[in-house]
């Protein structure tokens, strides 16, 4: 099955944007993947085809109208079936590499693009939508957030980028951990050079440079992460143990 992504949105004409280049680009045309932008404008129902109106209670802004909106999801999940309904705010879960994996996984994703001040409330729990943010911060709307996460499951899809191995190794791969430094020639640069141990040919050392180097990093940089992966690795014996006594062999 093509991975299918659709897009609801105020500005169509946005996608596939940067993903229609490179290796995105590249298994858009060969049919690794799909998109589908819809026009929320299309699903609205006077004359000035308005999507929004002010909020109750008062305040700033506008408010996307639930009426139009659940319209245009219905849509969407027609022309879209089994793919889970993701509306990208910065009042959602953090967007993870554990997400990423699981929605490239599936048959595809429809991504609600909101504008103004954000959705009406009722149709986001009516609809059951996943709410994820790209980040803590503030947006003019939720397309860049979507190239984002749709750039994510892209290039996991079989065939798009054409190297398991490396996308495997990468930063927040399968053990979360920040990726180890790279290099390239020259071997010295502007007094610089390359750690020995990249040009010595070993390579379970160079193995072992590359994993205490990526533990640095984390630790460093990102201490919600290594906070993750400490605890993943102490819970480790306990889950190989359980293993064990249950009859059945530790997972390697």
């Amino acid at each position: 099955m093509t991975w299918q992504a659709t897009i609801l949105t105020l500005f169509p004409e946005m996608f596939p944007g940067p993903l229609g280049l490179s290796l995105a680009g590249k298994g858009l045309r060969e049919g690794r993947w799909a998109i589908e932008a819809m026009d929320i404008r299309g699903f609205a129902t006077d004359r000035h085809r308005s999507v929004d109106d002010t909020p109750f209670g008062g305040g700033a802004g506008m408010v996307m109208r639930p009426d139009v909106l659940d319209a245009a999801c219905e849509a969407a999940t027609a022309a879209n079936p089994g793919a889970p309904l993701v509306y990208l705010t910065p009042r959602g879960r953090l967007l993870d590499q554990a997400l990423v994996r699981d929605l490239s996984a599936g048959p595809g994703v429809v991504l609600l693009c909101g504008r103004y001040e954000g959705v009406d409330q009722r149709v986001i729990e009516a609809r059951q939508m996943v709410e994820v943010s790209a980040g803590d911060f503030v947006l003019s709307g939720g397309e860049p957030a979507a190239l984002l996460l749709l750039d994510a499951c892209i290039r996991l899809l079989p065939g798009v980028m054409g190297g398991a191995a490396s996308a495997a190794e990468e930063s927040h791969g399968t053990d979360g951990l920040l990726e180890y430094p790279h290099y390239t020639r020259p071997a010295e640069w502007q007094g610089r050079r390359v750690p020995d141990v990249l040009l010595s040919g070993h390579h379970a050392e160079v193995a072992r440079w590359r994993r205490a180097e990526a533990e640095a990093a984390t630790r460093a940089r990102r201490p919600d992460l290594w906070d993750q992966f400490t605890r993943r690795k102490a819970e480790q014996p306990n889950t190989a143990k359980a293993g064990r006594l249950d009859g059945h062999p530790a997972a390697a």
